[in-house]
């Protein structure tokens, strides 16, 4: 299943690492980065977070959200060893990533059901103004893209 841009964004609610529950509902008129990656404590993964956060200046307009199949608990301690100032969000049940087409059924290893790297930036309306979804867990997003998006929305 693949999302369209102009679609409405499908909602979600999931546990944070903060172990609040957080809907994509209850960020109505705001801007959303929803960035979709493999796992916590991983190479590419750490390094794209990394980039975000210490970026993060271009995205305060923005809600971002962090979603993996992690715990909550184990995104608790990467948020807090990576000082990352935004929400991360825990897929366990793997929901949202089917919901948004982000998910590899069957990941290195043989692990199944993995989020696969993917960012979403919605418009405050949560329509889907810009979506990637990267079939290589080694890529990551083009975030002079996602910029473009978010820089659109504010325009």
């Amino acid at each position: 299943m693949s999302l369209t841009l102009g679609q409405q964004a499908p909602e979600f609610t999931l546990p944070s690492s903060d172990k609040e529950m957080v809907s994509l509902s209850s960020l109505a008129g705001k801007p959303v980065l929803i960035l979709f990656f493999p796992f916590a404590f991983t190479g590419v993964c750490t390094n794209e977070l990394c980039n975000i956060r210490n970026t993060f200046k271009l995205y305060e307009s923005t809600e971002v959200l962090a979603i993996s199949v992690d715990s909550p608990f184990t995104l608790g301690v990467f948020k807090e060893e990576n000082q990352f100032p935004f929400k991360m969000l825990s897929d366990f049940n793997k929901t949202a990533s089917q919901a948004y087409g982000a998910y590899y059924d069957e990941f290195v290893l043989g692990l199944k059901g993995v989020s696969k790297r993917s960012a979403f930036v919605l418009d405050k309306d949560h329509k889907i103004v810009y979506a990637e979804v990267l079939e290589s867990a080694g890529d990551l997003p083009s975030f002079e893209a996602i910029q473009q998006a978010i820089d659109r929305l504010q325009a």
